[in-house]
């Protein structure tokens, strides 16, 4: 059995953190950092090893992975003062989990390997928070082949399923289309739920009455019984992260030629919400805005 990799892990949010704690779990020798230092204790009381700066992660590692809030932050990170590509190596992978417009990650790929003889494999990931604790999330990888199986049995203790979509920026391209669907869905689903309160149902038991149905789904599941309790803590991402990847999906409709009428409309009502000052809450905040008394 050949030694496991040493890693690097940047960004320790609400989707890093259970990573990283999984990888460590497994037994991966992990160095991480995140640009809010407090956010590392979690992940350095299970054995996780601080780094100063993204050059330091990358240092101390032949993977390095990152899980940050949008392409700014990513191309920061990477080729930023300190950043990952001033620390690694020729021959060093790097892994972005993050969602970022397919352009982004073609275009850091390309100067990873132009300038670094660096690898990028893009990997955003659909199955939130929960499928990040439990190891099941879904992860589109675009990438050169050789680098997607390198990192496959390091991703593995992270998924269900990596799927290699093509080459580099395949992987958020396919993220986008999970993400329209999505996207689409919650602003139907808070209607659903609204509905079945006018009509004198209860319903917090909507999700129940429809498991198993053509209606079912992970989002109904998980959404549902939220919105129709109106509560949401601990939240499940941010309703403006969601308009983000939102933004980028009809940005690559418009770059294509593709014409996405509902997610135009649904778009509509992640701006409501972020302009009522409620887009940091998740999307279940939604059902929010048919809450609002009719002028």
């Amino acid at each position: 059995m050949s030694e496991r990799p040493a890693l690097g892990f940047i960004g320790i949010g609400l989707m890093g953190r259970p990573m990283v704690l999984r990888l460590l779990d497994a037994g991966y020798r992990v160095t991480v950092w995140n640009r809010s230092r407090d956010r590392l204790a979690p992940v350095l009381a299970r054995g996780a090893i601080a780094a100063d700066s993204p050059a330091g992660a990358a240092r101390a590692a032949g993977i390095v992975m990152l899980c940050v809030t949008d392409q700014h932050a990513v191309r920061e990170v990477l080729f930023g003062p300190d950043g990952v590509a001033a620390g690694g190596t020729p021959g060093t992978i790097v892994v972005d989990f993050s969602s970022i417009a397919p352009a982004a990650a073609r275009e850091h790929a390309g100067r990873l390997e132009r300038e670094c003889a660096m690898g990028l494999v893009d990997a955003p990931v659909s199955g939130g928070v929960p499928g990040a604790e439990q190891g099941t999330l879904a992860v589109m990888a675009g990438g050169r082949p050789e680098h997607v199986e390198r990192v496959r049995p390091v991703i593995a203790h992270l998924s269900r399923r990596f799927t290699r979509m093509g080459e580099a920026g395949a992987g958020q391209v396919a993220k986008l289309c999970n993400q329209v669907l999505v996207g689409a869905l919650l602003p139907v689903l808070a209607e659903a739920i609204r509905l079945a309160e006018a009509g004198g149902i209860d319903a917090t038991r909507l999700p129940e009455a429809l498991r198993g149905g053509f209606a079912d789904s992970i989002p109904l599941q998980l959404f549902g019984p939220r919105m129709a309790a109106r509560s949401w803590q601990p939240a499940l991402g941010a309703a403006d992260t969601m308009r983000k990847d939102l933004d980028n999906a009809l940005a690559l409709a418009r770059e294509t030629g593709v014409s996405l009428p509902m997610l135009q409309a649904a778009m509509q009502r992640y701006q409501a919400l972020a302009a009522s000052g409620r887009g940091a809450e998740e999307p279940s905040a939604l059902i929010g805005l048919l809450d609002e008394p009719r002028r």
